[in-house]
């Protein structure tokens, strides 16, 4: 009975270290996640950049294989080099390390007032400050957690049925690795296991060298979640994942036969050895980072041998079932997903034009044409297609939502058009003639741009969801929008009239893009105008009632 309410106890305490775990990752990501996405995009210019890039991101989310996803995510669009990604996720591998090592630090007594400071900030109207709450809250939970983890374990001292497991793994350090790797495996945490090694080595039960293996097994099994996670998506993806577990998998087989010695060495130098696991996992991460580092080229290059290109498919619709046209619900559901699709691919327009402004880079901009062709194309088709439906005799709500999704679609085509003809060339002017915005100028400019990209996935939302409330905040935006266009214009005119040299030069472009931007964010707003229509809030007029 004393048996199973230490494991209960034992099982609760890592599921409360995991619940708030993700509470730190929801809670950072809705408060801060544009702009670590925007970060984490933007900072791989370098080896040192997408290195420290990756080790925030980690720091920030708590969770390696979030910055992992994120970053294949940004290899598949081409905003981050394969070779730099590799980087990234060294980075993020000693992130993970440093939060282990600064939980180990004895700080537990302060979960009580973390986790009051984050009510008290949920508590708050702005969504901001609700996921700073949400990620405080997250971080108090995880110091309680570790308070139980001590109290769980503490019995396991004279316990002898551990005590033979211990001795058993010990005699069979390879098991031992295989063990801690499905261990994190299974609950998607190298971070939660390496937690729980440095709380049985607390009680004085794991050998040196069983727990430097322990920590290795932990972080070969952290790097199989986003493998498993990008399995069914492009090349791109995997290989950076893939390429990702083939380095700690290389690491962990050349630290194995000397695990012995890390433990001895970590001993001599005078450290806690109850905090031995999480001292062999920064150094581990730290000593696989540096002999790594240079050969990042190289494990991309392998990568595109060990993983095969995608299948070319063809640039037309996908989902467009010609059968489904009998079932109405189904065509508009078909319908849907081929348009979220056309979104898709102005995103990745915005992106690159975006990357080629910020980076000086005429490269993004070759495939714009491509792409607006296959917008032209695929929304050609969707008006097709539901004007098909249209003849086979609709209810009225259906024959709304076919409505909205031709809408849609006509002005996602709109879009790409405004891209293609208006900001690609704007931008191919600015890099040929080497043109150089004014500091304030290329910074309102940028948050345009983001502002725009983040607006456009909230109406791709709005689309499927209908939600009402979103569909009020993206009525709200466009009033940001159009604030934010017109303060941008009036302080490029105050320094024209300063005389700055680097707003004369740029002036007429300056205006252009800002333009230009405008008219995608009412383009990407119209999508709220049918949910808000049929709740009777849109007016026809923008004039006041004159009297």
């Amino acid at each position: 009975m004393e048996s199973t309410i230490v494991m209960i106890n034992l099982f609760g305490a890592v599921a409360l270290l995991l619940f708030g775990l993700a509470q730190v990752k929801d809670g950072v990501s809705r408060a801060f996640g544009a702009r670590l996405r925007t970060g984490l995009a933007s900072g791989t210019r370098s080896g040192g950049r997408s290195f420290l890039s990756g080790f925030v991101a980690t720091i920030a989310l708590q969770s390696s294989t979030a910055t992992a996803l994120m970053v294949a995510s940004f290899v598949e669009r081409d905003l981050v080099l394969p070779r730099m990604a590799q980087i990234v996720l060294l980075g993020a591998n000693v992130g993970t390390a440093v939060t282990a090592w600064i939980v180990a630090t004895g700080i537990e007594w302060l979960s009580p007032l973390i986790i009051l400071i984050g009510i008290v900030l949920y508590r708050r109207s702005s969504s901001t400050k609700q996921g700073a709450g949400t990620a405080l809250i997250g971080i108090g939970l995880m110091l309680l957690s570790l308070q139980l983890l001590s109290m769980a374990t503490a019995p396991m001292r004279e316990s002898p049925a551990l005590g033979a497991f211990i001795g058993l793994l010990d005699d069979a350090l390879p098991v031992a690795l295989i063990f801690s790797a499905v261990l994190a495996f299974v609950s998607s945490s190298s971070l939660a296991v390496v937690v729980l090694i440095l709380s049985l080595a607390s009680t004085g039960i794991l050998s040196p060298a069983l727990a430097v293996v322990l920590v290795l097994g932990a972080n070969l099994g952290g790097a199989i979640p986003p493998v498993m996670a990008t399995l069914s998506g492009p090349a791109t993806a995997r290989r950076v994942t893939l390429g990702n577990l083939i380095v700690r998998a290389v690491g962990c087989l050349i630290a194995l036969p000397l695990a012995g010695y890390a433990g001895e060495f970590l001993q001599s130098l005078s450290l806690s050895p109850a905090k031995l696991p999480v001292d062999a996992h920064l150094l581990f991460n730290i000593v696989l980072a540096l002999v790594a580092w240079p050969f990042s080229p190289l494990i991309s290059r392998l990568m595109l041998r060990l993983v095969a290109d995608d299948p070319k498919t063809e640039d037309g619709a996908k989902f467009l079932d010609q059968q489904a046209l009998n079932t109405p619900v189904v065509a508009l559901a078909s319908a849907t997903r081929e348009v979220l699709g056309v979104g898709d691919l102005i995103e990745r327009m915005l992106i690159r034009t975006e990357s080629a402004f910020i980076n000086n880079d005429l490269a993004p901009l070759k495939e714009i044409a491509a792409l607006e062709k296959r917008v032209d194309h695929i929304q050609q088709e969707v008006k097709i297609y539901l004007s098909k439906l249209g003849r086979e005799g609709l209810d009225e709500e259906t024959g709304r939502r076919s409505i909205v999704i031709i809408d849609y679609a006509i002005n996602l085509e709109h879009i790409g058009d405004i891209i293609e003809k208006g900001l690609c060339e704007q931008v191919t002017k600015k890099i040929t003639k080497g043109l150089t915005f004014s500091e304030d100028g290329y910074g309102e400019l940028k948050s345009l741009f983001n502002m725009t990209i983040d607006n456009l996935r909230v109406a791709q939302t709005i689309l499927v969801t209908r939600d009402f409330k979103l569909a009020v905040q993206m009525m709200e935006v466009k009033v940001d929008v159009r604030r934010l266009e017109k303060q941008s214009s009036e302080r490029h005119l105050e320094r024209l009239r300063d005389g700055r040299m680097d707003s004369l030069q740029t002036s007429s472009l300056h205006l252009d893009m800002l333009r230009d931007l405008k008219r995608i964010n009412a383009h990407i707003v119209s999508v709220a105008h049918p949910i808000l229509d049929e709740s009777g809030l849109l007016i026809e007029s923008r004039l006041r009632n004159i009297p």
